[in-house]
């Protein structure tokens, strides 16, 4: 677990080289607030992705790092949030509410991000027995409206070339897919 850790600290280390080697290129801002979003998004599908890569390469060791995988994504989502709240809009929040009602891709942002908050605080060992497995398991469904919401954020944030987000899409599209061929392929089978 600790060298996963560090790899998944990996993107902040790059990112500290970029801003220290100049490699933010013309707009810093623009680029840490995409910066972080992107590995937010990321790892909000490698998260997605630890079932489907057990059950279909019997890779269980992947498990283990579930939990880990769905924090960082709360991580970089929060750093997301936060260089847009800190250095785009120094914290102004007349600003930043105008934004969220003004623009949608903002406003659904916003959504999937008040959508993780309650997975994040309640992804210990100590919660799901406070909330029972059915209860909890329910919540952290969330993550599937979150990370639809986080797919539609992006590519309503894109202006021009949109093959970024769609392949996101594509990935959480089959990521799902697969999620429901197994619920219906159990259904079947009762």
């Amino acid at each position: 677990k600790p060298v996963v850790f560090a790899l998944c600290l990996g993107p902040v280390v790059w990112f500290a080289w970029l801003g220290f080697s100049g490699g933010l290129g013309a707009n810093p801002i623009e680029a840490t607030n995409r910066f972080f979003g992107d590995w937010g998004l990321r790892f909000l599908l490698l998260a997605l992705a630890v079932t489907p890569l057990r059950e279909i390469f019997g890779v269980g060791v992947v498990a283990r790092f579930r939990r880990m995988m769905g924090l960082f994504a709360f991580f970089y989502v929060t750093l997301h949030l936060t260089s847009y709240v800190a250095i785009d809009q120094f914290f102004d929040m007349a600003a930043i509410w105008s934004d969220i009602v003004k623009r949608n891709f903002i406003t659904i942002g916003m959504i999937a991000f008040v959508l993780l908050v309650p997975l994040a605080i309640t992804s210990t060992t100590g919660w799901i027995k406070r909330l029972g497995g059915k209860i909890w398991q329910r919540l952290h469904r969330l993550v599937y409206v979150a990370s639809i919401l986080a797919v539609v954020h992006f590519y309503m944030m894109v202006k021009a070339d949109v093959r970024e987000p769609l392949i996101y899409a594509a990935i959480l599209a089959a990521l799902l897919a697969w999620r429901v061929f197994k619920r219906l392929k159990r259904r079947v089978q009762r």
